[in-house]
């Protein structure tokens, strides 16, 4: 669905610094974040059979701050002015635990670093941690702000660090502009922004009038009550890793008609039916797939589209070439047809943010309720290390912060599956809560055995 392109260009002093407003897509998704309390990050975690070397990890560590992971976001200072990027290189410091932990921990260990204080305005954008295990292994977990980087936007910067392709973009520092400065430059930029927004309103529109159509063939998902005084509880999404030998994968793609990224948005819509997620009115489920759009020396935060596709679960374990046909037409459609949400973008800086909190709410209630189905594709050989060797395991994931019980029962729950290949392994994260079960690791880790084993699979869960 993808490809990677490595960044290696390097700005000299010669050259002007460049525009650092962000994308509106990049503003739109953190300002209608910021308004309802959430918080979005990128977990890594990589698994060494031995220790890792630590002077690599030093020289990683250094080099990520000289990418897109060296800034942050610093917001303007008129309400419907565009934030702006600033550089800030990160934390100067790793975070390595003193006592090692048994292996069967490290999944809650990784749990705990994805929950600590991740800040895109104030900083750390980002944070680098290693826990020694005691049979000798080494686990490192690196947790990055969403709102800095998409997935593969961290992989290409991880390929670089780990071959010290640094790079200067050329941010201002932090509060360089004076008030009245950044008041005129700001409202300069609004001016030039009025036509777009004025084209937005009218997809606005049109979504709208769809949304309502939506809504009217299916019911939103119930609501489940909740316990007395459970509901700010903070909950911690139950995540599995599976890993499946590559070539094994991709010969149970073929047999079933499929390809790789087919075989992942079968078993996403074999997972959402096992969570509830099939549609009300046709027991099909919708998939929500990310597909990166990330170009040659892009530095946008959010660079994806985000197509939607159906695909009946029930045929899914046999026969593939529904759900490619599916997901090939979705694509065409992406490409031919404009999109829509992207123009609608255009009006997050003129959205007051009671009404950004309301349309950012009524999302919660989408009566699909989609399955979020990212396949990264290929990742460069560089991305399977953070310390400029291989580990033998690596996983990904994106994964919110603090989020409440009561968030993700109103929600009607989450299921988000992540998959990225590797050289000999395909690598698949499984996120997912569904209201009124049990919601536990174990739970999700036989069901995952479950569900491979209808595909003919077998793999590695953690």
């Amino acid at each position: 669905m993808n490809r990677f392109h490595p960044v290696r260009a390097q700005a000299s002093d010669g050259v002007a610094r460049p525009d650092n407003e962000l994308a509106l897509l990049d503003q739109a998704f953190f300002d209608g974040h910021r308004v309802t309390g959430q918080n979005e990050v990128m977990q890594a975690v990589w698994i060494y059979e031995q220790a890792i070397d630590s002077d690599g990890l030093k020289r990683v560590h250094h080099n990520l701050g000289y990418g897109l992971l060296g800034r942050r976001i610093e917001r303007s200072p008129l309400p419907f002015g565009r934030h702006r990027w600033v550089a800030d290189r990160g934390p100067s410091d790793i975070d390595i635990v003193d006592r090692a932990r048994p292996r069967a921990e490290v999944s809650d260990w990784a749990d705990e670093r994805s929950q600590l204080p991740i800040d895109p305005e104030k900083g750390p954008g980002w944070h680098l941690g290693v826990l020694p295990l005691t049979d000798g292994s080494t686990a490192v977990s690196l947790v990055v702000s969403h709102y800095l980087i998409d997935g593969v936007g961290l992989f290409i910067e991880l390929f670089d660090a780990n071959l010290d392709n640094t790079r200067d973009l050329r941010y201002p520092p932090p509060r360089s502009r004076t008030r009245l400065r950044a008041v005129v430059q700001d409202a300069r930029q609004t001016a030039r922004d009025v036509p777009e927004a004025v084209r937005a309103l009218v997809a606005a529109t049109k979504m709208a009038r769809g949304l309502r159509r939506v809504s009217a063939r299916s019911p939103a998902p119930a609501i489940v009550a909740l316990r007395g005084g459970d509901d700010d509880e903070v909950v911690v999404v139950p995540w599995v890793s599976i890993y499946i030998n590559l070539d094994v994968w991709d010969a149970r793609a073929k047999a079933l008609g499929g390809t790789s990224n087919t075989l992942a948005a079968g078993l996403a819509a074999k997972f959402g039916e096992r969570m509830g997620r099939r549609r009300a009115d046709d027991g099909t489920v919708t998939l929500q797939l990310l597909i990166s759009e990330r170009a040659e020396g892009d530095t946008r935060a959010v660079a994806v589209s985000f197509p939607r596709v159906v695909v009946d679960p029930t045929r899914v374990t046999t026969d593939l070439r529904g759900a490619r046909a599916a997901v090939k037409q979705a694509l065409k459609t992406q490409r031919e047809t404009p999109d829509e949400s992207s123009h609608v973008a255009s009006l997050t800086p003129f959205t007051p943010t009671r009404a950004l909190k309301r349309l950012v709410g009524g999302a919660l209630t989408d009566p699909d309720r989609p399955v979020l189905c990212s396949h990264l594709g290929d990742t460069p050989p560089g991305a399977r290390g953070i310390d400029g060797t291989d580990a033998e395991y690596v996983t990904a994931r994106g994964i919110g912060q603090h989020l409440t019980r009561r968030w993700l029962e109103r929600s009607g729950g989450q299921m988000i599956l992540q998959s990225a290949r590797f050289p000999d392994t395909i690598s698949i994260t499984v996120q997912a809560y569904q209201p009124g079960t049990e919601n536990t690791k174990p739970a999700l880790r036989e069901l995952a055995a479950q569900t491979l084993a209808e595909f003919g699979l077998t793999g590695k869960i953690e």
